[in-house]
Parts: structure tokens; sequence; C-alpha cells
């Protein structure tokens, strides 16, 4: 008989004990996790005569910052702190934790993309298969598996004053709280707040479900951040008879006459719907009045707010409005792509775009295929089409094209591609046996101004390609690798980018002129570098056309 998950929660508890101390004791060490700045945003057209490149962190003692990737890492990585980019550690400067986790294993990650004439269905990334498979691998057992370290560190990054909600539904909810309940203490439960709305939730055969649950905790007992809300009460007897007893105290709206009353652990605000100008085609998409509510409950003006589940962003979004510092990160990369615009339409205040730039490395780290990264590169060489030296004192990760003429030089997955690397590869091209006409450098994770890196060097000399992000995902299940260059699924892309003109100004009258700028060269990423199924990459590679 299986067990139930009552006997398997004291074993999850103790597991995530031992993973937390791991954790901890990984930031006391020199191999700390850091985030890479891919970009420093500037939403308002005036900010972007104050910030250039890295000097942007010389500029300002605070960005707020949007983050990609799995929040595991990301959390280690606000712990840790960047001394390099004077970004301090974390650790107990948060006010606010806002989470929205996925509810429920039968979830469907795909993301649908509307392009000219037709539609695409994006697959998850690699990483957001690796990670949703884990957190699914064992149904309920394998989701608070997971979430416990993760609120472990969630506490960790909470300030003295500082408090947490945890939105779920009634799949999880009940269990959740007791890991909560461990983690945070029982005494600190304040509420359990219950969501109710209108859409959505119709039921046949059973009571319609219209509420989710937020549970709300405080990291300390004797003292934490909580303003008092006023909500509105409304009175069917003032509304019938406009009644105007104790008028000071009563107000009319539209709806009728009401008086302000201390909120309730019940709030009855509607999803966000299809004609909602907040909408933006998310499918989790939490409305602004829900996070509204809560910042304003639970922070201060200029606390730091944050969401390790953002989705699409109202937490940040709403924050900034509020006059709150925020940070937000979410493993899905439209996730990011659809925050980062919603900002920007918003025009929020100039933020960091990061991410955790050793996936792979972590993955490698995983992989028992591998024991060594040269062991990895030749591989990487034959199904690229490559033949690996085997002359002695040649490293591992350098190989041959059959026309003779041509290095390839396979980066490490522990490594970020950079200016080091393409200048180290073009050494071997000057010097290896002689010489060679040109080096083909493939690499899997790269440096965030890769583009601007490449273009200081000569295009006939040097190529920079993408190892498939899912190769070591598609090696762990091809043992006989042989099998995959015939099967002709491994494809090697360039890089996506684009470069512009120098702007043209033409005056359009005595007070007004007109800025033209032109793209100078667009390379698209192609369609076998993107997660999409092959009738996907076959809609785009129309469009492309």
């Amino acid at each position: 008989m299986p067990m139930s998950l009552i006997d398997v929660l004291p074993k999850i508890v103790a597991e995530g004990k031992k993973e937390v101390e791991k954790i901890l004791r990984r930031l006391e060490s020199n191999h700390k996790i850091l985030l890479q700045t891919n970009e420093c945003v500037l939403p308002v057209r005036k900010d972007s005569n104050l910030f250039v490149g890295e000097q942007c962190f010389d500029k300002r003692d605070w960005f707020n910052r949007l983050c990609y990737g799995d929040n595991l890492l990301v959390m280690q990585a606000l712990l840790n702190g960047d001394p390099s980019t004077r970004l301090p550690s974390m650790r107990g400067m948060i006010d606010l934790i806002y989470i929205d986790p996925p509810f429920d294993s039968k979830a469907d990650y795909r993301t649908k993309i509307s392009l000219p004439g037709t539609a695409v269905d994006l697959k998850p990334t690699v990483l957001e298969q690796f990670a949703y498979s884990d957190m699914w691998k064992d149904g309920t057992v394998s989701y608070l598996r997971n979430l416990y370290p993760r609120l472990c560190l969630m506490k960790e990054l909470l300030s003295e004053r500082g408090s947490i909600y945890v939105h779920l539904d009634w799949h999880v909810c009940h269990y959740v709280k007791i890991l909560m309940d461990e983690i945070f203490g029982k005494e600190n439960f304040i509420n359990e707040i219950i969501w109710c709305y209108k859409s959505g939730g119709v039921g046949n055969s059973a009571f319609a479900k219209k509420h989710d649950n937020i549970l709300f905790y405080r990291k300390n007992a004797t003292d934490y951040i909580f303003h008092i809300l006023k909500e509105k009460s409304y009175n069917s007897d003032l509304k019938k008879y406009g009644f105007k007893s104790a008028k000071e105290l009563q107000f009319q709206d539209d709806i009728g006459w009401y008086t302000l009353v201390n909120c309730k652990d019940y709030w009855n605000i509607d999803m966000v719907g299809r004609s909602s100008e907040e909408r933006i085609n998310y499918a989790t998409q939490k409305p602004e009045a829900l996070l509204e509510r809560i910042i304003k409950a639970s922070s201060n003006e200029d606390s730091i707010v944050a969401d390790f589940f953002a989705g699409s962003g109202t937490t940040g979004a709403v924050a900034e409005k509020l006059g709150r510092r925020w940070v937000m990160s979410d493993l899905g990369k439209p996730a990011n792509m659809i925050m980062r615009k919603r900002l920007i339409d918003q025009e929020a205040k100039p933020f960091l775009y990061q991410s955790v730039g050793d996936y792979q490395k972590e993955i490698f780290a995983a992989t028992k295929e591998f024991k060594r990264v040269g062991d990895l590169s030749q591989v990487v060489l034959n199904l690229y089409g490559a033949q690996p030296f085997h002359e002695e004192g040649i490293p591992r990760n350098l190989g041959k094209l059959q026309d003779g003429r041509t290095l390839v030089y396979v980066d490490s997955p522990n490594k970020m591609t950079g200016l080091s690397t393409l200048k180290r590869a073009l050494e071997f091209k000057n010097i290896l046996l002689g010489g060679w006409n040109k080096v083909i450098v493939l690499g899997w994770n790269f440096v965030f101004d890769i583009v601007e890196i490449i273009k200081q060097f000569d295009r006939k000399q040097l190529e920079v390609l993408v190892i498939p992000p899912d190769l070591l995902s598609q090696l762990s299940k091809n043992r006989c690798y042989e099998k995959l260059i015939d099967s002709g699924k491994i494809r090697f892309s360039s890089l996506q980018y684009l470069t512009i003109k120098e702007p043209r100004v033409r005056s359009v009258s005595s007070s007004e002129e007109e800025i033209i700028r032109e793209l100078d060269n667009y390379v698209l990423l192609s369609p076998d570098a993107l997660p999409l199924d092959e009738k996907n990459k076959e809609k785009l590679q129309d469009i492309i056309a």
C-alpha cells in the first residue's frame, strides 16, 4: 500500500532541511552563484543619457531587478550579492514576498506566440522542462519537496519586519500550510485570505470553485509591517431609502450608500477580464487590485517587494506604481519577455534584466554520462562534423573540419563564452600546427555583450555558433550519440542580433526635427535553436522565408 502524504511529510521536511543547510554552507564558500546582467533597461527616454554599459552601477544606489532563471539559484545569488557590481547581499532586506507558485501537476506550460498570419506553440525551454519535470516527478510529493527549500531561502531574504503571502488553491494549500508552520512557526501565521471571484470555476457535479487561498505569515512575532486597510461596505437600507443618519461616516457612489470598514479576510476582487485594460494575455495573470491590497498592507514606501514566481509581472508593476522597490524572477523566458515589455510600457524606472548564467553547468553536473568536460567536447565535435585531434599535447576541445583549413573550438558548459574565449580560440588558429584559415567557436552560455565583442573580429577568421540548448538532455536519452548524427536533429545556430546605422536627422519645421534610424543588419536566430516541435518550426520558417 503506497504511503500517504501525511506519512511522507516528515521525510520531506528532513530532506529539505539538509538541502538548505548545504545551500547555506555554499554561500560561505568561494564557489558562489552570481547573477549576470544582460541589460540595463531604460524605459524612459530621458534616462538613456545617464547610463552607459557598466557605468550604470556607478549612477544609482539601487536597481529594481528582473531575473530569469530557477528561483532556487536566483535566491542564492541574491543572498550572495555581487561585489564586482556593488550589488550587496539581500539577506534580511526584503519587507514583503508574494508568490503564486503553480498549483496543479497537469498544467500545460506551453506558450502560444502570435505571428503574422499564424501562431506557434513554444514548448518549455530545456531549463523549464528540467525544472518542471523535477517538480512534478512524483506528483504532490515532488511539489512539496521542491517548495520547501525555496520557502526557507525566502525566510532568509525577509527583513525582521517582513512578511510573506503564498497564493495557492485547493490542490495543495493544506499541505503547504504544514510546511509554512514548520518553517515560519505556527505562531507567525496571521491569516488565510480567501480571494473570491466571479469568473471561472463552473461546477456541474460539484459546487463551483470560485476562490483561491492566500497564506499570510510574518517573519517575526514581535514586530512586522502591517497597515489597516479600509473597504466599502454597502448598506441595503441606505441604498434603498437614501438614509442620511450619521452622514459624516457615509458615502455615496454609483452603486449606493456605503461606509468604510476594516478589510476582512475574504476579498471580493474579480479576475482580469477579457476586455480589461490590464489584460496582457497571460494565462495566470493576477489583477492589480489584488496585489495593490497586499503591497499597501504589508510594505512601506521604498520597501523592497519580491516575487519569485512572477509570471506576468503584476507584483512588480503594482510595486512600481506604489513607490516600492522590487525584485522579480521567473523560470519561463516568455514570462520574462512579457514582464520586460509590461514595465517598459508602464515607463518604469531603470531596472536590471539579469540571469543565472551557468544552467548548462548545473545540468552537466547532474549528468552521469560524462565525467570530464573533455569527453563531452569530443562528442560535440563529432556532432558538429569535426574530427577531434588525437595528437598528444593538443586540448581535447579542439577539432578540424574535413576541408583541412578550419579549426573548431568547443567551449565548456561550465563557462560563459566571451572575449577571453574568442582570443584564446584565435591564438590556437594562428599557432596550432602551422595555423588555420578560420576558427569556429561552439558555445553553451554567452556573456551579455557577446554581439559587441564579436564585432571586434574579422568574420572571415572567426565564427561563433550556439550549441543546441537541449543537447545534454538529448544525450542523456541517446547514449549512442551516433544515432543523433544520423537523425539530423542536432543543429548549431548563429547568434541572434541586429545592428543599427547611425541616426539621420531631418528638419521637419523650424521647431521640429525628425530622427531616422535604419537597421544595418539583422541576423535571425535559427528556428532549430528555439523550443519548437517540427510542425511549429515549419510555420516559423515560412514566415522567415
